[in-house]
């Protein structure tokens, strides 16, 4: 199983946004994608983003569309966020409009916006095309949730080792910053935002978002503890909204057509479109934009079916939200829409929506090990039973896999999954531990095959 974060090129994403059909059926509707419509992998700079309505919600907002309307007021645009049931794109999944609502109104000094471009979750590879080949969007985005909730500086962490689309970014910025979207009074609107990018390390745990504000101030990326959060406490000490690249680019197509439209989109409780990062044994791996609530089955028929299945490949298993999630088996899956509820409700999460196909050639006890591998090596080590329960996993997993497990293995594995899982102060403990029992859960058997013959079910896969 390949767990690497590997981003399509221009022309592969391409041909997968082309995939989606540009619009998308759905309940007898068809959608039109709403972050990545009309890109062609090099329209990205700021008079194409303009051709395409992009800052004309900020215009709304500021009563400087040419409508003659009224502008908007922080409390308006955060119940159309609220109307809309967008929720946070990162893993979370909590609605967004809450989140802005949460930030103190009556603060005196400064208050902070955050995007989390720190996407290290394997097999995500969704915001660093956003950022890539839609910058404005985020940039956009931003400004707007600056306005809602009072900020006047914001800040884009970006993972470390996407340098083109760090540098890609901060072209967008200085587009923006000419045209009088960023900076002081805003569109003559009296409005101040200033916008910075920062580049990251390269560490899984800075996805924390505790850990990137800890990186953010130039200190070693460790996880706060909580409370106090972010809403009270976070940049610097003062109130700090944070939010994934996803929910950002969400914000200005909300603003333009309005909440109702964006939940319609989707289905309740799960507003409007997500962007999918499908990779493993499909035919046509990639970033695919579908409506919240899309059944499974498209969405793999989308990314071209199973590879080799005209050689008899089946699905056997998938990872539905990021390596982080539970496994889910293929039957399971297959009857499983691609939205929050419906996904928790089959026994996983949608996380980033990083969608991880294997195929019945993929062997369980080596897919784990490498997982459990990657947890081990990005424990920051602040707690204890994160610290030392993944050494421990991965030295079990380890034995099983190279025929020197024991019969009491399993129940051992399941043990320190349960001493890590809530037990830590950032989830990164239970990232590693409800994999680990998942695919325990669903494929007991294979991994007692290991054990029991010290060989594997199914052909050796390099």
């Amino acid at each position: 199983m390949s767990t690497m974060n590997t981003s399509p090129s221009a022309a592969n994403f391409l041909s997968q946004f082309a995939a989606t059909g540009v619009e998308t059926s759905f309940h007898g509707r068809h959608i039109n994608p709403q972050i990545m419509a009309g890109l062609d992998g090099k329209n990205w700079s700021l008079k194409d983003y303009e051709a395409r309505g992009g800052y004309a919600a900020l215009k709304k907002i500021l009563g400087k569309d040419g409508s003659g309307s009224e502008p908007l007021t922080q409390d308006q645009v955060i119940a159309t966020l609220k109307e809309s049931a967008l929720r946070g794109r990162g893993g979370a999944g909590f609605p967004t409009g809450l989140k802005w609502s949460f930030m103190p109104k009556t603060f005196p000094g400064q208050k902070y916006i955050v995007c989390n471009s720190d996407e290290g979750e394997p097999g995500t590879c969704k915001d660093r095309d956003i950022l890539q080949y839609n910058p404005h969007i985020v940039i956009e985005g931003m400004i707007i949730a600056g306005f809602s909730i009072g900020a006047s500086v914001g800040y884009n962490y970006i993972h470390g080792e996407i340098f083109a689309t760090y540098d890609r970014f901060e072209a967008a910025l200085e587009e923006a910053r000419a045209a009088g979207y960023l900076g002081d009074n805003i569109l003559g609107s009296g409005l101040n935002f200033q916008l910075h990018a920062f580049h990251g390390f390269g560490a899984y745990i800075c996805g924390e978002e505790t850990a990137l504000l800890e990186s953010l101030e130039g200190k070693k990326g460790q996880p706060r503890f909580k409370p106090p959060f972010p809403a009270s406490f976070g940049l610097y000490g003062k109130p700090t909204t944070i939010n994934n690249t996803e929910t950002f680019a969400a914000v200005p197509w909300i603003i333009r057509n309005g909440g109702e439209a964006y939940l319609e989109c989707g289905k309740p409780n799960n507003g409007g479109t997500k962007i999918f990062s499908i990779s493993g044994d499909v035919a046509r791996p990639g970033n695919y934009e579908i409506p919240m609530g899309t059944p499974f089955s498209k969405l793999l028929e989308l990314a071209g079916g199973i590879r080799d299945a005209d050689k008899g490949r089946t699905l056997k298993a998938v990872i539905p939200g990021g390596s982080s999630m539970p496994v889910l088996p293929a039957d399971i899956m297959m009857a499983t829409d691609m939205d929050y509820d419906s996904i928790a409700k089959a026994g996983s999460m949608l996380g980033s929506g990083a969608v991880i196909v294997m195929d019945d050639t993929r062997c369980m006890v080596k897919s784990m090990l490498r997982l459990s591998y990657f947890y081990m090596h990005e424990s920051c080590g602040q707690c204890t039973p994160c610290r030392e329960g993944t050494g421990w996993l991965w030295r079990v997993i380890n034995r099983i896999e190279h025929g020197e497990g024991r019969p009491e293995d399993l129940d051992l594995l399941n043990s320190v999954a349960d001493n890590i899982q809530g037990r830590t102060i950032c989830a990164l403990g239970d990232a590693a531990a409800m994999p680990m029992r998942a695919f325990i859960k669903h494929f007991r058997s294979e991994f007692e095959h290991h054990i029991t013959h010290k060989t594997c079910l199914v052909p050796q896969n390099d």
